[in-house]
Order: structure tokens, then C-alpha cells, then sequence
């Protein structure tokens, strides 16, 4: 697998002219774009949209038509990798390698927006009128990027990235309750998982549950799958695990004989310690307090 550490190196690998600035490039993606076919890893940044001319992308194992403009955001050191794929002419890629954010405000804050750990085929799908809204978008950027560069440049072009970073996020969250119309809610096959897991004894055999398990459990990445169940109910899927969690333990608690340490145990806990701060962060009691409580009533 190909690695570049430049965005010319990116430039040159993939036959795209040079780059205007060395940290900061625009590259419009026509029909026979290399990126149909290509698996790399780059140190940059990469914001994508592009329309596919046939086909369709998985998405979450549910296929999802494309006629309209896709999205995909991927940051530096992932692997970059579509197949098969015929793409219309109109579409574009903005590459913002990591050393261009040092000192900008942007740096820490595109580290909390949770698509860029998405999958691809977890693509934000956009409605014509969305669209136009990055189109403009990246027309302001690509007619600031096109002038001489001066001081500003980089403030102007990086504020124009964070509008786009801003209502991608809004658009997510409107993909994300399509999604729940066309497949159902997600917290209730989240739940479900969750019971199998404890039912197959996966609590004794496999420890604690995971965000990651649970999540290929679902045909999901584990950032999208816990943005998608904040969405829906508010708390992410590690707080769902813990909760349910709690609520077995609750249930142990009340009604076996067995020591809180057995029941640490039956729980997937590796010490007592961690489910006791688990337990009375959820509950406000440890659990042996909440055992003789649940005895007096």
C-alpha cells in the first residue's frame, strides 16, 4: 500500500497537476478519477463529493441510491479505498495536509467531528439542494485558492472548510433519522445485540462487551454506530453497554446468592473495583448498599 506524506507526492502518485500551495490543494474529479480504484494512506485531510453515474454504496449492509451527490471525509493515515465505482463528471476533493491546521483554531476542532472516522460506505448522501451549498462553498475556496495567496488566504479558506465541516454535521444528523425510517431504529438492533451477547454467555466467555463488537455485530463503524444512538435516544453506545450492564447487575443483585465479587465476575468484570465505580456512577450506591436497600423494601 502506497503512503504519502506530501500532497505533492499525492499529486504526482495519482497524476494530478502540482499543487498550488504544498499544504492545501483542490482537485476537480471527472469521470475517470484514480480514486475509483486506488488503496492509500496520505497525511492529509480529504473532503470529497462526488455523484456516481451507476451503482450503489452499501451502507450499513443497506444499499442507499446515489444518484445524488455523496460525501466522504477521511483524515490522515486512514486507508483510502473504492472500488468499482463509475462517477459522473461533476465532483471535487479538497486536500488539507495536517501541518496546515498547527495554529488554527480548526485543528483541534475538525478532531471532534465523528465522520471522519466513518466507513465509506457510511458516505453522507446529500439532496440536490445541499449540494448547491457545498458547491458554493467550494466555489469561494477554489476562487481564493486560484488568486495570489497572501496572509489571508489561509483564514479565509480554512473558515470556508469549517462552514462545510458545520453543515455536513447538520446534514448527518437529517441522513441519520432517513436512516432510521428506511431500516428501523438502530437502539432497538443495538439492544437486541446486546441481549444475544448476555444469553450466549459471551459476558464469561469474551469479557465485557465492546463498542467495537457490538458494532460488527451491526455492519457498523463504532463512531457512526455511537452517533447514530446519540441521535436516537442521547447517550452514545458505550453508555447504553454500561446501562445495560447495570441493569443486569441490578437484577443479580436482587435476586442471587452470591457475592458481590461472583457477580463482578458473572458480569465480565476482570475486579470488583471497576464495577463498583461503574455501578455507583450509574446508581449513586454501591452495590452492596443496593442489595440491603432492595432487601428492606
Amino acid at each position: 500500500m502506497t503512503h504519502y506524506k506530501t500532497l505533492s507526492e499525492l499529486h504526482i502518485g495519482n497524476g494530478w497537476p502540482p499543487p498550488e500551495n504544498p499544504l492545501f490543494s483542490l482537485v476537480a474529479c471527472q469521470s475517470d478519477c484514480p480514486l475509483g480504484n486506488r488503496e492509500f494512506t496520505a497525511d492529509v485531510y480529504m473532503i470529497a463529493l462526488k455523484k456516481l453515474q451507476a451503482g450503489v454504496i452499501l451502507y450499513g449492509r443497506t444499499p442507499y441510491d446515489n444518484t445524488n451527490g455523496s460525501m466522504f471525509f477521511m483524515k490522515p493515515r486512514q486507508i483510502i479505498e473504492m472500488h468499482n465505482l463509475q462517477f459522473e463528471e461533476d465532483g471535487f476533493m479538497i486536500l488539507i495536509h495536517e501541518d496546515y491546521l498547527h495554529g488554527h483554531e480548526l485543528f483541534s476542532t475538525i478532531q471532534k467531528y465523528g465522520f471522519f472516522d466513518y466507513e465509506v460506505n457510511e458516505a453522507l448522501h446529500i439532496s440536490p439542494k445541499e449540494e448547491a451549498v457545498m458547491w458554493e462553498l467550494r466555489d469561494k475556496i477554489q476562487a481564493e485558492y486560484d488568486n495570489n495567496q497572501d496572509e489571508y488566504s489561509r483564514e479565509i479558506m480554512l473558515g470556508h472548510v469549517a462552514s462545510i465541516l458545520m453543515y455536513s454535521q447538520r446534514y448527518y444528523k437529517r441522513q441519520f433519522m432517513t436512516r432510521t425510517d428506511l431500516s428501523g431504529k438502530t437502539v432497538t438492533k443495538f439492544n437486541a445485540a446486546l441481549q444475544l451477547y448476555f444469553a450466549d454467555d459471551g459476558l464469561q466467555t469474551k469479557g465485557l462487551p465492546s463498542v467495537n463488537a457490538m458494532a460488527e455485530q451491526l455492519h457498523l463503524s463504532p463512531r457512526y454506530l455511537s452517533d447514530l444512538l446519540k441521535q436516537e435516544t442521547g447517550k452514545t453506545a458505550l453508555e447504553l453497554i454500561h446501562l445495560s450492564l447495570i441493569s443486569e447487575a441490578k437484577n443479580l443483585l436482587k435476586t442471587a446468592d452470591r457475592s458481590i465479587a461472583e457477580i463482578a465476575y458473572d458480569l465480565g468484570f476482570e475486579n470488583t473495583s471497576y464495577f463498583t465505580r461503574l455501578f455507583k456512577k450509574q446508581t449513586g450506591m454501591k452495590p452492596l448498599e443496593f442489595r440491603k436497600n432492595a432487601l428492606l423494601n
